[in-house]
């Protein structure tokens, strides 16, 4: 059991209500810094030291909390902002408490587990526990489109911790941590042709969209189940109107890998798709976004500490390994051991239907919070 008393499930459910009716889409900048201003006064006000990174390009602020101590801290990153547009509560998807599941929009990814992380650290602080190390607490605002404006100060903060914690959200009907996740990128292709009448010149165009449509299946059949390789091109454009042979076309291409090999295999073989050929031009700019998790030994203690934490709580802590990816990514594929997945467990993220099973709240935030406290 942590020292640190959390409270309970019930505690927990009605100060998240509070974040999940705050909404926070990654596109508004304005709704993300106003829920890190309430966090801002509650860390700062319980002793927190707190440096606020302004936002650019259009994104919100990071936050970033430390606790008093000597020492290597462990880190504790989550993200705020979410897919949802604003609007999405009045229209779609109230908060609602059916049974054991509590409804609302980001409640699973993840707002449950970025409240947990600053939850804890709050706490810790309003009652005094010692812990082995000092805490970094990160809340950043852009995860949900590849955390551009977050992942320098989330790796600076990780080069000097000795472990970093992830609370995305537990996977699976058992509520698994992560200890792998696979490395994710991206492309935006561009095809130039010639465009030309439709009956009359046919012969003379070059068109964007035949090309493009080529090039599309080879990066279709890049996919590789059998090793871990996805890939998927969408959107799509192209062309103009019917009766013009299409000058211009394009696609976005995402992929996942397993392993940096991996990763590197694809990001070559899709690079090599792009020159010149019979007056049809193709442009690829992108690559890897998010290096692979790859499960380590370091990474496999951290589970096992958890694992045992857990069992005290009172419920059983499995692993997984997961195709999509987070900000533990960055850290892990820096040697910093790293634990993913240890928010609540639910299901529907990006899906009308997500939800968290909210009487898991207590046990897994206690979870994250003797982590915080004997780490080190």
């Amino acid at each position: 059991m942590p020292q640190t008393d959390i409270g309970s499930s019930d505690r927990l459910l009605a100060e998240l209500r509070s974040w999940v009716e705050h909404e926070t889409p990654t596109t508004d900048a304005k709704a993300i810094n106003g829920l890190l201003d309430r966090c801002q006064a509650d860390l700062a006000g319980a002793g927190a030291a707190i440096e606020r990174l302004p936002g650019r390009d259009g994104f919100g602020d990071t936050l970033i909390a430390r606790t008093p101590g000597e020492g290597a801290p462990v880190m504790v990153a989550g993200h705020v902002d979410t897919v949802w547009d604003h609007g999405t509560l009045a229209r779609s998807m109230p908060w609602r408490v059916e049974g054991e599941r509590a409804h609302g929009p980001g409640i699973y990814d993840m707002k449950a587990g970025s409240f947990f992380a600053f939850h804890s650290v709050r706490e810790i602080l309003r009652q005094g526990t010692r812990t082995r190390r000092p805490i970094t607490l990160l809340l950043t605002p852009d995860e949900e489109v590849g955390s551009p404006t977050s992942r320098a100060p989330i790796e600076a903060a990780a080069r000097g911790a000795c472990a970093v914690l992830i609370p995305e959200p537990a996977g699976g009907s058992q509520g698994a941590c992560v200890t792998g996740r696979k490395g994710t990128g991206g492309f935006t292709l561009t095809v130039e042709g010639r465009s030309a009448h439709a009956g009359g010149n046919w012969s003379e165009g070059r068109s964007a969209v035949v090309a493009l449509s080529r090039i599309i299946l080879q990066i279709h059949a890049m996919t590789d189940l059998g090793r871990g390789v996805t890939t998927n091109v969408a959107p799509v454009w192209g062309g103009t109107r019917p009766n013009v042979i299409p000058p211009e076309a394009g696609c976005r291409i995402d992929f996942r890998a397993p392993s940096l090999a991996e990763a590197e295999r694809v990001v070559a073989a899709i690079r090599a798709l792009a020159g010149e050929e019979d007056g049809i031009r193709v442009t690829i700019e992108g690559g890897l976004n998010r290096p692979p998790l790859e499960e380590s030994p370091a990474n496999l203690g951290l589970y096992e500490a958890a694992r045992a934490i857990a069992a005290r709580q009172g419920y059983d802590l499995p692993k997984q390994h997961r195709g999509g990816g987070s900000d533990g990514n960055f850290t892990a594929a820096m040697g910093i051991p790293t634990l993913d997945g240890l928010g609540c467990s639910g299901a529907g993220a990006h899906a009308p239907e997500e939800h968290i099973r909210w009487a898991e709240l207590a046990p897994r935030c206690a979870t994250l919070c003797e982590l915080l406290e004997t780490l080190g």
